[in-house]
């Protein structure tokens, strides 16, 4: 009997979306606000956050889904801040805890980052540079640039479906 061998290493490496990091200090549904006003999108907040229990870490997420051009849009928070209670043991008779904010990323190479629009689809780059600039005319946000999601180790972290 013939054994038969699938290898499909190359079809999952290549990821088709356009990620885009954006810097800015200003809420997460502000921001989300901002981009549809700039962009012409409809972000709205997912009922539920994007939640990893592995490291206990929940991140928000926005979500607008084009119709018309079959098109998923994502903006995704990449910082979480957790508070936890961190036991002291001294050798006394009283234990100590402290509350410690944990901070934990969505995608730990890029820390500085604030947020992530991820596009479910790869545009031109003259498109992708108009999404950019458009984004960039937001005031609030200090700066925004294009990420290639292959050359990144945690991209699995960015998988939202």
């Amino acid at each position: 009997m013939a054994v038969h061998k699938l290898i499909l290493d190359d079809i999952f490496d290549e990821v088709d979306c356009t990620l885009i990091a954006i810097h800015c200090t200003i809420e997460d549904y502000r921001l989300a606000y901002l981009l549809n006003k700039n962009l012409s999108t409809n972000l709205a907040r997912r009922r539920s956050n994007l939640d990893f229990s592995f490291n206990n870490a929940t991140y928000s997420i926005f979500e607008w889904e084009d119709s018309k051009q079959l098109i998923n849009w994502s903006l995704v928070s990449n910082i979480c801040k957790t508070e936890i209670l961190k036991k002291h043991n001294f050798n006394s008779l009283f234990s100590a805890e402290e509350k410690v904010i944990q901070t934990t990323y969505l995608v730990p190479e890029y820390k500085a980052v604030n947020y992530f629009l991820k596009i479910d689809n790869e545009f031109s780059l003259s498109k992708e540079n108009n999404i950019l600039k458009k984004i960039l005319e937001v005031q609030q946000v200090a700066t925004a640039y294009s990420i290639d999601i292959n050359q990144l180790k945690s991209k699995d972290n960015l998988i939202f479906s």
